[in-house]
């Protein structure tokens, strides 16, 4: 009992400062999805956050057109390749009990939850509406991974839920804060103890030019 309470609190932990979790508002399914072959705390508490059906909340076409929460975040195009190691250490903002009445861990309990248990996934922050970053993805090796989890800035959900064909959730300033994101597209993963952010520079697309006849 105790120890999957602080297995939770930790998962918990992990989702809310790094990824969607009950922040990600997630309307419907638009293009792949996978089987989970075997669950564990993380993956629990994820699937719990995912639950609610916005389909029956939003009609489909105000699902597609959906542009995000009001805590949605705004980061500007990564003009250089950087990567930042970013400290995970939390502070409890509860008490954790200890099944048998007390307390496990006070309220203001600091710890790292990297220490305790891995983030098995990579995230991968874009901004929807440049044209740019959704090809930059789409040709990348992110895009047939089923362990990436694609957040988006701006855009509307439906249509760059097609676009990718995968599920996307938006960025919120918690996260932005937390995971420290200064630019997109941003690509975050567990490295030991910390998570690791990597901005990346994405090619201009190159028009064609028209030859004029003199």
């Amino acid at each position: 009992m105790i120890r999957r309470t602080l297995l939770a609190l930790l998962a918990g932990a992990i989702l809310c400062l790094c990824v969607l979790a009950a922040q990600a508002k997630e309307l419907g399914t638009f293009g792949r999805t996978y089987p989970v072959a075997e669950k564990d705390a993380l993956n629990e508490i994820e699937e719990r956050a995912r639950q609610v059906d916005w389909n029956k909340v939003l009609d489909k076409k105000k699902a597609e057109n959906y542009e995000g929460p009001p805590d949605k975040g705004s980061l500007p195009r990564a003009e250089r390749e950087r990567v930042r190691l970013v400290d995970m250490t939390y502070t409890t903002d509860i008490d954790v009990p200890d099944g048998s009445g007390g307390i496990l861990y006070p309220k203001g309990y600091t710890f790292n939850p990297l220490e305790y248990v891995t983030y098995p996934k990579t995230i991968i922050v874009i901004n929807g509406t440049d044209r740019e970053q959704v090809a930059w993805f789409n040709d990348s090796e992110y895009s047939q991974r089923l362990d990436v989890t694609l957040l988006i800035t701006e855009g509307a959900f439906g249509i760059i839920a097609q676009q990718v064909k995968r599920t996307v959730s938006y960025v919120n300033n918690k996260i932005i804060s937390r995971c420290q994101l200064m630019a997109v597209p941003s690509i975050i993963r567990q490295q030991g103890r910390v998570m690791e952010v990597t901005e990346v520079i994405v090619p201009k697309i190159q028009k064609s030019k028209k030859r004029r006849n003199g």
